[in-house]
């Protein structure tokens, strides 16, 4: 397709969402694409749209970065082909990782892209275990936590992209993972493909009863991607090994809530000596080489799994994100563009 003759097709917010997003909550706008970049920006063409849990933060204003406003493009990462170049870093036909919007075409000044490994492959693992998520994963253990080898990790969203990765990592580094995931589909992928030691189905089982079970001393470091009920059992629960740690990463149980709900009683902490601490993961982008040394030889050797919730067409991402939302998504939650 010629692009001085394509349309944009993009994902607007209608309205804030109030609690859970519906479908109803955004919009589908289809215009003309701009075709002509600027000095030092690029055209891009979306191939891959990632879709992730904190977005809904950012909407509520509870996020450190901005919050988009009604009649502004969803926000979104994707995987997008050069078509056009006034940017000396890039060329056209170059694969980038950039922030786009839920959109079909795009024009960046390029300034946080970075081009695609050859070895991102498929390369919509450049949006989840070689990505964004990976990374959090592998900082939040090596510097956050500062792991060591014979620890137990306990995570939950064990079979996000997030999730699967922490546990991974882990045992790549002499650790030992338990996963925490919301149904025995996730948990048998997360024991059988990401080969973690034990995962815990929190709809159906008693999570603090397995965790005495299996965690007897306490676990060493709980990667916490949900925040809510969870956190709190894990902390209040006394759960936590000596100088246990919680690594704050998500708080996808309350993205959607009106008001924060209050933390948990942290007296326990006193007993362990524990510490909580958040991982944030582009405090660590100008370190993406050095993760992308260590994890790659992992992916080409087949040694990491994943797992990909993919949606085709731009018109179909409202509905995948909601889906997300829902808790209904099974790993790293995408929209593909079928050029």
């Amino acid at each position: 397709m010629n692009v001085t003759q394509a349309n944009n097709a993009r994902v607007l917010i209608r309205r804030m969402p109030v609690g859970a997003p519906t479908i109803d909550d955004f919009e589908l706008d289809v215009k003309p694409a701009s075709t002509a970049p600027g000095p030092g920006e690029i055209l891009v063409r979306t191939r891959w749209l990632s879709l992730d849990p904190y977005v809904r933060a950012l909407m509520s204003g509870r996020h450190f970065l901005r919050m988009p406003q009604p009649g502004e493009v969803m926000p979104a990462a994707a995987v997008a082909e050069v078509l056009a170049s006034r940017n000396d870093r890039f060329s056209v036909g170059d694969r980038v990782v950039l922030q786009t919007g839920l959109q079909s075409y795009a024009i960046s000044d390029a300034a946080a892209a970075w081009k695609l490994h050859p070895e991102h492959v498929p390369e919509s693992t450049a949006l989840g275990i070689l990505g964004m998520p990976g990374m959090t994963a592998y900082f939040g253990l090596k510097e956050t936590a500062q792991l060591r080898a014979g620890e137990t990790v306990l995570v939950s969203a064990a079979s996000g992209p997030v999730g699967s990765m922490v546990g991974q990592i882990a045992q790549q580094w002499g650790a030992r993972a338990i996963g925490i995931a919301g149904s025995d589909e996730k948990c048998d992928w997360v024991r059988k493909q990401a080969r973690f030691d034990a995962c815990i189905n929190y709809r159906k089982q008693d999570v603090g009863a397995r965790l005495k079970e299996l965690a007897p001393n306490g676990v060493d470091v709980f990667f916490d991607n949900t925040g809510g009920a969870l956190q709190h059992l894990v902390v209040t629960g006394r759960h936590l090994a000596m100088k246990g740690r919680v690594i704050l990463c998500g708080l996808i149980d309350q993205y959607s809530m009106k008001d924060a709900p209050p933390g948990p009683n942290l007296g326990a902490l006193m007993a362990c000596r524990g510490r909580i601490e958040p991982t944030i993961v582009y405090d660590y982008e100008h370190r993406r080489e050095e993760f992308m040394r260590e994890v790659l030889p992992w992916h080409t050797a087949g040694r990491l799994a994943f797992e990909e919730d993919v949606a085709v067409g731009i018109e179909s991402a409202a509905s995948q994100y909601c889906r997300l939302l829902r808790g209904e998504n099974f790993g790293k939650t995408l929209v593909r563009l079928p050029w």
